[in-house]
């Protein structure tokens, strides 16, 4: 049995256009915060990929700031 990981809606790593979309930012400002490492990521040859958690955990993050603010 294959299981399509995408199909299910949880794509464990997703591309820098995926994330900025996801994020409804741009992907300069998707670059700068992966870069910086705000947002965790990994290298696959020559793709920077971005981990679905760490987007998770970004967003919380901003909740948290802005809940204490």
């Amino acid at each position: 049995m294959t299981i399509n990981v995408k199909d299910a809606g949880q794509t464990l790593l997703l591309t820098m256009v995926e994330t900025a979309e996801l994020l409804r930012i741009g992907r300069t400002q998707t670059y700068e915060l992966v870069m910086s490492g705000r947002i965790p990521s990994v290298t696959i040859g020559r793709r920077r990929l971005v981990v679905r958690t760490g987007i998770e955990a970004f967003v919380r993050g901003l909740m948290s700031e802005q809940e204490t603010a």
